[in-house]
């Protein structure tokens, strides 16, 4: 062709020309910067999943960030317990040391309390110095709030409750089978006891022996003729922290139950010499769960000739569902323990009737509201309340450590492990030791409990949420670098590509551009 007003040769070399220019900018872009996609237009569908998977890289670090300082305010809070826990440790030796009455001096005693105070005082302190960034561990801060508490509810513990803004938590209780004690009951036909049987002349030179065991241990006792039921009570009950049983009399017989509740406990009679005793008209050993009003009709479970060989009676642990969840229990104490809603509750009430030895009334209750509190920890990538962990710390200072009803001169009285402290009902000066002990006791298993559950807490959820995030972290922002980040293998490879197209189309336009020219030759 030789025409010269449309360089069609030349229009060609230029578009090429422009589409190696943009190769090379595009490969030099993504050289510089080292990402593939630097704008909506590289690869719109990949812009997308690439900034959802930095969101999601962004969130899984401060998650992991998150789990680290949690393991921290753990480890503060550990540190605070460890020192109580030790301080409980040094308590014990006290109490027991001024129980030595007939060893230890008065002024002993006295310098003994001193120690008790100081110590007490001591763990208060540290359950009010206790922080992470002013924020207060172990002082009941960190516990659950609650409301609507139902007055069937003797005691309960929060130990973690998701919750969600400004939302609230009601826990319903719905009880199956009650607890019940060990128990039998000694029917003896009177007042006292008439061994020697009907007309027996001999009676006064009977025994009735007996050897009573329960979950703390056993005793033998005998009973010559004549033994008031009081004083058969009076006796057995003598012995109570020794076998864990009690006695009371209840019309013409003696019953004998296990002081607690549940599974554990166990009553266990074997009458060693029945002293002749017969087996006249309300006469017998009975099983009291199924009647102690002794009716005519009522079947005798043995007589007390045939418990010679021994008859034993075990509780029941109650059997409960607290909301939808079949708990796990122990004796009168039901406890759940699942991702939203970690609570122990103690079903211990309405044990009058006649039949002495159940609690927890069959039925349904509303126990209590949970209305805020405890320790949240996000530990999850996204915001939600999946990926909320929550965990309640009570407060261990001395007025809220070792809470116990227990049996003062026929009063039910709740004392706390403060009361240890001069002037108190359990100061050891003057106080009663034994239930001094029972306290602390319950005091250091309270802490002893928190600790491993703040330690479980930690191994279990604090240290395997790190490890599986950081295991995410890599994962994420591989599949990320994957979709955003530059080859830099094919991506050299392309540049150079271009560089010689780009070489090879500024040629061909250099031809292009000369070839009109040829023209001039024609007009030669």
């Amino acid at each position: 062709m030789s025409r010269i007003q449309t360089n069609v040769p030349s229009l060609i070399a230029q578009r090429n020309l422009g589409l190696n220019s943009g190769k090379l900018e595009n490969a030099l872009e993504r050289l510089s910067t080292g990402l593939r996609i630097n704008r909506g237009a590289d690869d719109p569908a990949g812009l997308i999943a690439s900034e959802n998977l930095r969101s999601e890289i962004r969130g899984i670090g401060a998650a992991i960030s998150n789990a680290e300082r949690a393991d921290h305010v753990v480890n503060i809070a550990e540190g605070g317990l460890q020192e109580i826990s030790n301080l409980l440790v040094n308590l014990q030796s006290l109490v027991v040391e001024a129980a030595n009455d007939a060893g230890i001096s008065e002024e002993e005693r006295s310098a003994n309390q001193l120690q008790i105070d100081s110590i007490l005082q001591t763990i208060d302190r540290v359950a009010a110095a206790t922080s992470f960034q002013d924020s207060k561990l172990l002082n009941g801060s960190l516990d659950y709030t609650t409301e609507d508490v139902s007055g069937v509810i003797s005691d309960f513990a929060v130990r973690g409750a998701k919750l969600g803004f400004e939302e609230t938590r009601d826990v319903s209780v719905i009880v199956t089978a009650s607890a019940q004690r060990s128990g039998y009951f000694l029917s003896f036909g009177g007042a006292s006891l008439n061994l020697g049987g009907a007309g027996a002349s001999d009676g006064a030179s009977e025994q009735f022996v007996i050897e009573l065991a329960g979950s703390e241990g056993a005793r033998e006792l005998s009973f010559s003729s004549g033994t008031s039921l009081a004083s058969v009570v009076s006796a057995i009950n003598t012995f109570r922290s020794v076998t864990g049983l009690s006695a009371s009399v209840s019309g013409t017989g003696v019953r004998i139950e296990s002081i607690a509740f549940g599974s554990q406990e166990f009553i266990s009679i074997d009458v060693t010499d029945d002293g002749a005793i017969g087996t006249g008209a309300n006469i017998g050993l009975y099983n009291f769960l199924a009647d102690d009003a002794l009716a005519a009709d009522t079947a005798i479970a043995s007589t007390y000739s045939a418990g010679v060989n021994g008859l034993t009676d075990f509780g029941q642990d109650v059997e409960a569902v607290i909301n939808g969840v079949r708990a796990t229990t122990d004796g009168t104490v039901a406890r759940i323990a699942t991702d939203f809603l970690d609570i122990e509750i103690d079903l211990s009430w309405d044990t009058s009737g006649p039949v002495g030895p159940n609690a927890a009334k069959l039925g349904s209750v509303q126990a209590l509201t949970i209305t805020g509190g405890g320790a949240d920890f996000q530990l999850a990538s996204k915001v939600n309340i999946a990926g909320k962990v929550s965990l309640g710390i009570q407060n261990v200072a001395a007025r809220s450590l070792g809470r116990t009803v227990l049996d003062v001169s026929g009063t039910q009285t709740t004392f706390h492990l403060q009361d240890l402290s001069s002037g108190r009902d359990l100061n050891v000066v003057e106080g009663d030791t034994s239930n001094a002990q029972t306290i602390l006791e319950r005091a250091i298993r309270e802490v002893s409990s928190l600790r491993g559950r703040l330690g479980a807490f930690q191994q279990n959820t604090i240290n395997a949420t790190i490890n599986s995030l950081g295991v995410a972290f890599e994962n994420t922002t591989a599949a990320e670098s994957v979709i955003r980040d530059t080859d830099f293998a094919a991506e050299t490879s392309r540049l150079t590509q271009a560089q010689v197209l780009q070489n090879s189309a500024i040629s061909s336009l250099a031809i292009a551009n000369s070839a009109p020219q040829n023209v001039l030759q024609l007009l030669g």
